[in-house]
């Protein structure tokens, strides 16, 4: 005894040092072999559901596994629910039960929290009195602080500790425990999801794909209100931004109905491009708007900067390549009531540059006063391509500079691998737009989409002398004969 209390010490005062991360269960049993000269048996069986006062003992209050489930469910592939029971001893207090709720409200810190547990159980030999579980991580060597033991004091709870045989079974587990306890150890376990309603969207590892089922029932489980999992399959496509999807588990129903900043969109995921992960950008963009702004949208989706902006007052040209986009985009118009505040067209992102928005700046712009307070943006969500679209604004209109004031703001979003992504993104719009932004832009970093990439937004007022191509100053002919070229072609046309 006096051997095993030193190891209790001495692992106390050496051992627990270390950060919990940095602790092995063999490490520690290790220690104890060393200075008591043989590995103690520490633990004994105990029948379910029985109690008694725990010996002086030694228990690891950093050891990781003692919510792990059965060691048997590692390399399982289809999910067996039964196979995760596992029993563990944890402390337990013993309490009147009509001091129950005090007892808790005053060792609340202490008090064991895990999903599908009860945290207090009937004493089966003693019906006046409860078992209050408290967490073994909170409680080590199954004692009480001086703390917990004087509130108990007040209370008239004798601070005594019993052990408690508790059985934990598959609802006890959370997903991050029960996939790592099945995936093979040292591999990372995905237990995070973007959700889309009722739609759980993974994007798995190759490593990860032989359990795939295993993972999407076990995150259905976990995750009230979740029907279906699906895991992405190839690269999103640049062209109509959806992507392959395989479901995993649950019902084969794509079609959901999400809510970003207070506004509601339905929406087919499997055919169109969504992502949650966006909301804040969606939301941040349509906070520079103000009544009477105009907005075009080049690449709109279904509508998260196109729909709020309407709802802004503001004027709205949308568009999308996407046919299915450009049917929800309607859909959803319609859903949040804006339908007429909102004109959308199913055009190629260029098309739609050189035909409404062009039509539309040059009829606005002209008519712009010093005194007026209207602004165009222009918002190209294309980030795989968005920086090639920017070569269109280059002549895009004919004619006299506007004011300052009244030049279209763009924002444009692109990825970047490079070590300084916002001078990479910037460089590459000066490239495609034929002129420096320096000092005439900003850049905002969205996200990290993955390991060494980032989505950024550019944003800056397309310089006049990029904008506009001035009229042929060929002063030798008549009025009437004068030619000049057309910005998106080589045609001649006479100016009448």
């Amino acid at each position: 005894l006096w051997r095993l209390g030193y190891c209790a010490r001495l692992l106390k005062t050496n051992h627990f040092r270390t950060a919990a991360s940095n602790t092995s269960f063999p490490a520690v049993w290790m220690l104890l072999a060393q200075n008591s000269g043989r590995i103690p048996g520490l633990f004994v069986v105990v029948k379910k559901n029985t109690f008694f006062t725990m010996p002086e003992t030694v228990e690891d209050k950093t050891n990781p596994e003692l919510y792990l489930p059965h060691p048997g469910v590692r390399g399982m592939t289809v999910l067996d629910r039964e196979a995760f029971k596992r029993t563990v001893v944890v402390p337990a207090l013993k309490v009147k039960k009509e001091i129950v709720h005090s007892v808790l409200k005053s060792l609340k810190q202490s008090v064991l929290q895990r999903p599908g547990l009860k945290r207090v159980v009937e004493d089966p030999e003693d019906e006046d009195s409860r078992f209050v579980i408290l967490d073994p991580h909170k409680v080590p060597e199954f004692s009480l602080g001086e703390s917990e033991q004087q509130v108990l004091k007040q209370l008239s709870v004798h601070p005594e500790v019993s052990r408690y045989h508790l059985e934990l079974t598959y609802e006890n587990f959370k997903s991050e425990e029960i996939l790592r306890a099945v995936l093979p150890e040292g591999q990372d376990v995905t237990s995070g999801f973007s959700r889309v309603g009722h739609i759980a969207h993974l994007n798995l590892r190759d490593h990860q794909l032989p359990y795939r089922h295993l993972i999407g029932q076990v995150i259905m489980d976990k995750n009230p209100g979740i029907t279906c999992v699906v895991n992405k399959t190839n690269i999103i496509d640049s062209t109509y931004r959806n992507f392959e999807m395989e479901v995993l588990a649950g019902e084969n129903n794509l079609v959901t109905k999400v809510k970003e900043n207070n506004i509601a969109y339905e929406l087919d995921f499997s055919k169109v491009y969504w992502n949650p992960r966006l909301s804040t950008e969606h939301g941040r963009i349509v906070e520079l708007l103000k009544a009477g702004d105009v907005l075009f949208d080049v690449f709109a989706g279904i509508g998260p900067f196109a729909i709020p902006a309407a709802k802004r007052k503001c004027r709205v040209f949308a568009n999308d390549l996407n046919p299915e986009s450009y049917s929800w985009l309607l859909h959803n118009c319609k859903l949040n009531k804006v339908d007429t505040k909102v004109k959308a067209f199913n055009m190629d992102g260029r098309d739609f540059l050189r035909g409404p928005v062009r039509e539309e700046l040059s009829k606005e712009l002209p008519l712009l006063k010093e005194e007026q307070k209207t602004s165009f943006h222009i918002v190209m969500n294309l980030p795989a391509l968005a920086v090639e679209f920017l070569d269109v604004f280059r002549h895009l209109l004919v004619g006299e500079p506007c004011s300052p004031a009244g030049l279209p703001t763009v924002h444009c979003y692109g990825f970047s691998k490079h070590s300084d992504p916002a001078r990479d993104i910037q460089e590459r719009a000066e490239a495609t737009l034929g002129t420096s932004l320096a000092g005439r832009c900003s850049t905002f970093l969205v996200r990290n989409v993955a390991p060494n990439k980032e989505m950024l937004c550019l944003s800056f007022q397309i310089p006049a002398d990029v904008l506009y191509k001035r009229p042929c100053p060929d002063e030798a002919k008549p009025a009437s004969k004068r030619l000049c070229t057309s910005p998106d072609s080589s045609e001649e046309k006479v100016l009448s």
